[in-house]
């Protein structure tokens, strides 16, 4: 009888695994990634709303796993996908709108991120997409899914000891400030990188009050080294555009200011500035170092102004390696530097999580 008893017992036990939810076990101390951004970080939830900032078709996601375009703005991953990987994860997060996926497929990682958004709301209106606000919404959705999936002291856990990532800024300054009157007629650069620089602030605040405790804010990259910048700049030499660095560099300044001030004020939070600035620009000025051959253009199209609709599968000057490029079209980088990138983030600001 004791032994039948063992067996019903064991077989129980069984069963409960069975229907326990399942999800990857991370190697570092980082139960999940969550994603809030840009192009830079948008892994195809753009694809799910109406907008013209999209990246769903051919050759983007040309080296991706399968050959097929994701919705990211590259050749393949882009550097949040790296980062999941190395910290045990998911090799690629998926995109909170892709109904391709449920809340089992979140459990470990998950991106709001939208491409051509940023932290001023004016930004994402100009090629209607996911406002910064809305990414934050939808965050508080998935809080309660998860809770619904996982219950609610296992998720509350999950949500603790997650990674945040944040990846915005550069739109605010190229698609927004320098080419609309909106902002510029009522700030000057430094009033509005210091406008951004609060709404970043704030929304670290609400997110921490939602939970979040392990945070990275990303900074923006040598924006004016990008192929559209330099091609502008083509009565200089077609050169990086200094202004525009010199204004990534002062706004990633504000953001390093920050993560100081909120890790004295804000119990228990562990926040972290994430440098994309230096790395890129290394690259481009020492692209030996990185087997890199082509840091003016991108390799899609002419690598000079195309990106979205206009680097598609049919234009002839599209490049057959892109690893030997820095960026991709005229505004992302490769996978190449996108592993790169991430490789840098893991090895300093992200160690402290492993």
């Amino acid at each position: 009888m004791a032994h039948i008893k063992a067996m019903q017992l064991s077989y129980l036990l069984f069963l409960q695994l069975l229907l326990v939810p399942s999800y990857v076990h991370a190697k570092s101390g980082v139960t999940s990634i969550i994603v809030f951004g840009d192009s830079s970080v948008d892994t195809g939830n753009n694809n799910q709303i109406s907008t013209v900032a999209k990246s769903d078709f051919e050759p983007y996601g040309r080296d991706f796993e399968g050959g097929h375009p994701t919705g990211r703005f590259c050749n393949g991953r882009v550097a949040i996908d790296f980062i999941s990987e190395a910290l045990g994860l998911k090799p690629a997060v998926p995109a909170y709108l892709d109904p391709a996926y449920n809340i089992s497929d979140f459990v470990n990682g998950v991106c709001f991120a939208s491409a051509a958004t940023g932290y001023d709301n004016a930004t994402s209106d100009v090629l209607n997409v996911l406002p910064l606000w809305k990414q934050l919404e939808y965050f508080k959705g998935y809080q309660e899914r998860l809770r619904n999936y996982l219950g609610v002291q296992k998720a509350d856990g999950m949500l603790t000891e997650a990674l945040y990532m944040t990846s915005l800024g550069t739109n605010d300054f190229l698609e927004n400030y320098y080419v609309s009157p909106r902002r510029s007629s009522h700030y000057k650069i430094g009033e509005y990188a210091d406008f951004l620089a609060g709404i970043a602030e704030n929304f670290v605040k609400e997110i921490y009050n939602l939970g979040a405790r392990k945070i990275s804010l990303g900074g923006i990259p040598p924006m004016g080294c990008m192929p559209l910048e330099r091609s502008m700049n083509a009565m200089s030499g077609s050169g990086c555009v200094d202004k525009y660095n010199k204004v990534a560099m002062e706004f990633n300044g504000k953001l390093q200011a920050l993560v100081v001030k909120l890790n004295s004020q804000l119990t228990g939070i562990r926040l972290v500035y994430s440098d994309v600035y230096g790395t890129m620009l290394q690259a481009i000025e020492n692209p030996s170092l990185y087997g890199f051959e082509n840091v003016a253009v991108g390799c899609c199209a002419s690598g000079m102004f195309e990106m979205g609709y206009m680097c598609d599968r049919y234009n002839p000057f599209t490049c057959t390696d892109a690893s030997k490029y820095v960026f991709w079209d005229s505004f992302h980088p490769t996978e190449r530097t996108n592993q790169i990138v991430a490789e840098h983030v893991m090895k300093t600001t992200l160690a402290e999580f492993v």
